[in-house]
């Protein structure tokens, strides 16, 4: 039996009347249905024509701004509206921290349905461009071409790019000029790489065909000034590798660290992949309050160093401790919140999946001169146990800040188990932290909640929630 096609309809004057998931806006068709539409700005009355139909929602891009939003801002990126990494950067800042306040209370009240107080205001961040300390793009010989280049009637040679990916095709790559999200010298660095390739005949990725010499750069920076460039490679080529790591080495000598990477899998993640320092050092350092943490190519790290001190400092400041307090972080990374609350605790428990942040966090610990800290490396749910409860002793407050998918009920239920005096729950998704708090609503009264931007330009938001025993 034939399919029946997914016929486009066209809607005029549509206002625009929030911001949705994913940062799009929402807006009501004709029929009743909700219309969820692209690159608008709450405000917006649009004329649009819808690409997806669902039972009660079309997808919808818009056609004409017939009336544009007073939350509007010009885009500073040449790039907007095509990289998809800043969606954004039309809505003033303060608009955009409204709409972040208003999902996470919204998620916090409508999945968790639970007694909330009164939410902080959101704290903004100081930086709302160049804020990134760790940038990865992708090189292809088959780049995107813009809508001009396509309508051009001149042959295109030139097809490589150095850039990310189209939002929602994973083999087309936007060549970047300049990007806004990491300080210099990121996008010299970048720039420079891509037109010695170039000019040199090195082969760029074609991720169709799973040929070519470069695959993937990512740069990182620290607030000391320290930056390290890793260069993935897909061919084992020794004089071509060597030809682009000697320019970099000696086109940027201030660098602290360059490394690189043979990757021939299928991804490019690099967490199971052997990584070879070429110049410097294999590591680069964070300063935050004193303490330093060492960073490697694998290492997790707070992609906004600046904002992430402001966090650090709600949860210390919420934990609330007084110096006799045994204290549990779960997820805890590279142990940098553990060591950022140790000095006021009498001991701090980490425990953490990737066994290569474990081992980061007990040598950070150790240069730091912090002895009141232990790290377990392993999944939270097998380790976070009643076996490491007794040979660690019963947690007083346990601090936790989980993925995206926020906590295994298991470990909600040993949370529920232990019955700490706090919780300290650092959360990027206030939708998993909502279902978490339900779950921990038999023992636990929320008493604070404050969002935290981390990510201006982006829909995203940080969330910390403290919990006490009712």
């Amino acid at each position: 039996m034939a399919r029946k096609k997914n016929k486009r309809k066209s809607f005029e004057d549509i206002e625009v009347i929030d911001a949705g998931s994913k940062g799009k806006g929402i807006g009501k068709a004709p029929d009743g249905r909700v219309l969820i539409i692209d690159k608008v700005v709450p405000g917006d009355i649009v004329n649009v024509q819808t690409y997806k139909k669902r039972k009660a929602y079309y997808q919808a891009k818009p056609t004409e701004i017939v009336k544009a939003s007073d939350k509007r801002t010009e885009p500073v990126c040449q790039h907007f509206g095509v990289c998809g990494g800043c969606k954004w950067q039309n809505m003033a800042y303060e608009h955009q921290l409204f709409y972040k306040q208003k999902e996470v209370e919204e998620n916090l009240n409508r999945i968790g349905k639970i007694d909330l107080p009164e939410t902080q205001p959101i704290l903004g961040s100081q930086e709302i461009y160049f804020y990134r300390n760790k940038m990865e793009f992708s090189f292809s010989d088959s780049r995107w071409l813009t809508e001009d280049e396509i309508n051009s009637e001149e042959t295109i040679n030139d097809k490589n790019a150095l850039g990310f990916h189209i939002p929602g095709m994973w083999d087309k790559i936007l060549n970047i000029e300049k990007c806004h999200l990491q300080a210099d010298p990121s996008n010299d660095l970048r720039n420079k790489v891509r037109d010695f390739a170039d000019q040199n005949n090195l082969e760029f990725f074609n991720p169709r065909h799973k040929t070519g010499l470069l695959r993937t750069m990512m740069i990182r920076t620290t607030s000391t000034g320290e930056t390290m460039v890793l260069i993935q490679f897909y061919d084992d080529l020794k004089e071509e590798r060597e030809l682009l790591l000697d320019y970099i080495k000696d086109e940027f000598p201030h660098l602290t660290s360059l490394l690189y990477v043979i990757n021939q899998k299928a991804n490019d993640t690099i967490y199971d992949q052997e990584i070879v320092c070429y110049a410097g050092r294999d590591h680069i350092f964070e300063s935050m309050e004193g303490l330093k943490f060492k960073i490697t190519a694998k290492s997790f790290y707070q992609t906004n160093s600046e904002q992430a001190y402001e966090l650090y400092k709600i949860t210390r400041d919420y934990a609330d401790l007084k110096g006799d307090e045994l204290v549990y972080d779960l997820y805890t990374g590279t142990g940098t919140i553990a060591q950022f609350v140790a000095q006021k605790a009498k001991k701090v428990v980490g425990i953490e999946a990737v066994p290569d942040a474990i081992e980061a966090a007990k040598e950070n610990a150790k240069a730091n001169g912090i002895d009141n800290t232990s790290f377990f490396a392993g999944d939270m749910r097998k380790v976070f146990t009643d076996e490491i409860i007794a040979k660690n002793g019963q947690p007083d407050v346990i601090i936790t800040d989980p993925p995206r998918e926020g906590m295994h009920a298991d470990v909600v239920a040993q949370i529920l188990k232990l019955a700490p005096e706090k919780i300290v729950y650092v959360s990027c998704n206030s939708a998993t932290q909502a279902r978490d708090l339900a779950l921990l609503d038999s023992l636990y009264k929320v008493d604070k909640v404050q969002p935290v931007d981390m990510f201006p330009q982006t829909h995203h938001v940080e969330n910390v929630v403290r919990l006490s025993l009712k």
